[in-house]
C-alpha cells in the first residue's frame, strides 16, 4: 500500500493537521486495495481524476453557466466546463449536455422539473423489479410529488414486459416514461419504448446511470438517438468522479439548463465538473472501449460461474456489467449472504429479485458487478475464482472459514493492485 495517491507533501500536511481523518483515508485505501469490490455501482477512478478533484478548482464559486456566471473570476473554470460539455456531446453524439448535477438523483430531479409538474403521471420501472428510488418510491420525492405508475418484468422471462408498459401508457396517458434501472441485467429495447412514447405523446426519459459507461465504450446500444433526455451518474462504469450529467435533444436544452440552475441547485462543484471532463476524455480512447467490452465479458463469466455453484441468474444471465443472482438454492437469504461475504473480504450487496417473497431488508438475492475488478485487470479466470469464493463464503457461518477465505481474497487482490506508485 502507498500513500502516494494522496500526493506526498499534501498528505503529510493533512496527517499533521488532522491525524484522525488521514487515518480514515489510509484505511479506506487499504480496504479498497485488499478486498474484492463487486458493488455494481462502484469503480476506481484514474489518478488523473483524483488529482482534479483535489485541485484549486474546488475553491471557485460559479453559479450560472459558462459566459453567464453570477460571480466574477470564472474565466478559468469556464474553460473546464466548456471542455466537459463538448466532450460529452462528442462522446455520446448528443445535441446538448449539462454537466453540473451533483449526483444522479440531482440529475433526475432536474428531469422531472423540466418536463412535469407535481401531480403529473409518470411511468417508471418498479423498484422491486430493478428500478431506482427516484423512479417513484413512496419514500422518495418522486413517489410523493408525482403519480408514478410502475411497470415491471414478466414472471416467466424476468425481462421487461413491453406489452404491459404499452397497456399502462395507453390507460394512464403519462407525461413522461422512464426506462433504466439499478438491478436489471439485460438491455432495454429503446426503439420499443420510443414507439410507445410516440403513441401516447410522452417524453422519453432514459435513466442510464448504470450502463452509460458501456454506451461510452461502444459495448452496448445507445439510448441517445431515441430519448428526449438521458440522465446518468458519472461514476460506475464511466469511471469518473461522483456526480451526474444530462444529455438532451436541442429542443429541450433550455428547459434542462433552467431546471438544473436555478431550478434544482446553485453553484456547481467545479473540481467535479473538471473531473468529469477528464473521465470523458479517457472514455474516448481505444483502451476504454476494450475495458467496457471486458466488463461485460467478465460479468457473463462471473454469472456463469455462480450458476455453476448452484445459484440462479435472474433473466437467464447478463448482457451488461452486473448480474442479479437468486441464491435461494443455497438456503441463505441475501442479508446473511451480504454479511458473510463482507466478513470474507468480498464486497457486494443483497438485492431483491423480481417477485421476491422476502422483505426488501432481507431479499432472496445478491447483486454483483465487474466494473472495479475489470479496472484492476482481472479477467475470466479470476471471475471463476471469485465465484468459488462467493459460494464458499455464503455457505459458511464459521468465522474461521470466513477468515480463511478472506486470506485468499487478499492473495488474489495483491496480484491486481490499485493506485500503484
Amino acid at each position: 500500500m502507498t500513500k502516494d495517491i494522496f500526493y506526498g507533501p499534501d498528505f503529510d500536511l493533512l496527517s499533521q493537521q488532522d491525524p484522525e481523518i488521514s487515518a480514515v483515508l489510509l484505511s479506506e485505501l487499504k480496504r479498497q486495495q485488499m478486498n474484492l469490490q463487486l458493488i455494481a455501482s462502484e469503480n476506481f477512478t484514474s489518478r488523473a481524476v483524483l488529482a482534479t478533484l483535489g485541485s484549486t478548482l474546488s475553491n471557485k464559486y460559479a453559479e450560472g453557466y459558462p459566459g453567464k456566471r453570477y460571480y466574477g473570476g470564472c474565466e478559468e473554470v469556464d474553460k473546464a466546463e466548456y471542455l466537459a460539455i463538448e466532450r460529452a456531446k462528442s462522446l455520446f453524439g448528443a445535441d446538448h449536455a449539462n454537466v453540473q448535477p451533483h449526483s444522479g438523483a440531482s440529475a433526475n430531479i432536474a428531469v422531472y422539473q423540466a418536463f412535469t409538474k407535481p401531480g403529473d403521471t409518470v411511468l417508471a420501472m418498479s423498484l422491486p423489479h430493478g428500478g431506482h428510488l427516484t423512479h417513484g418510491s413512496p419514500v422518495n420525492f418522486s413517489g410523493k410529488w408525482f403519480n408514478v405508475v410502475s411497470y415491471g418484468v414478466r414472471q416467466d422471462t424476468e425481462l421487461i414486459d413491453y406489452d404491459e408498459l404499452r397497456d399502462l401508457a395507453i390507460a394512464n396517458k403519462p407525461k413522461m416514461i422512464c426506462s433504466g434501472a439499478t438491478a436489471y441485467p439485460s438491455l432495454v429495447d429503446f426503439e420499443k419504448v420510443r414507439a410507445i412514447c410516440d403513441e401516447v405523446g410522452a417524453i422519453m426519459w432514459v435513466d442510464a446511470a448504470h450502463f452509460i459507461g458501456l454506451v461510452a465504450g461502444k459495448a452496448i446500444p445507445s439510448p441517445v438517438p431515441y430519448a428526449d433526455v438521458v440522465s446518468f451518474t458519472t461514476h460506475k462504469v464511466l469511471r469518473g468522479p461522483r456526480g451526474g450529467m444530462i444529455l438532451a435533444k436541442e429542443a429541450h436544452a433550455a428547459a434542462i439548463d433552467k431546471a438544473v440552475f436555478p431550478g434544482m441547485q446553485g453553484g456547481p462543484i467545479m473540481s467535479a465538473v473538471a473531473g468529469k471532463a477528464v473521465a470523458l476524455k479517457e472514455c474516448a480512447t481505444p483502451e476504454y472501449q476494450k475495458y467496457a467490452k471486458d466488463v461485460i465479458t467478465n460479468a457473463k463469466a462471473l454469472c456463469t460461474a455462480l450458476e455453476g455453484e448452484g445459484m440462479r441468474a435472474v433473466s437467464g444471465g447478463t448482457q451488461t456489467h452486473l448480474a442479479l443472482i437468486d441464491i435461494r438454492g443455497t438456503g441463505v437469504n441475501g442479508k446473511v449472504a451480504d454479511e458473510r461475504c463482507g466478513n470474507a473480504g468480498i464486497v457486494l450487496n443483497k438485492n431483491s429479485i423480481p417477485f421476491d417473497p422476502e422483505k426488501p431488508g432481507i431479499t432472496s438475492g445478491i447483486r454483483v458487478g465487474t466494473p472495479a475488478t475489470t479496472t484492476q485487470g482481472m479477467g475470466v479466470e479470476e471471475m471463476k475464482t471469485i465465484a468459488s469464493l462467493i459460494s464458499r463464503a455464503i455457505r459458511s457461518e464459521d468465522p474461521a472459514v470466513l477468515a480463511g477465505i478472506k486470506s485468499e481474497v487478499h492473495a488474489l487482490t495483491s496480484k491486481f493492485p490499485i493506485y500503484n506508485a
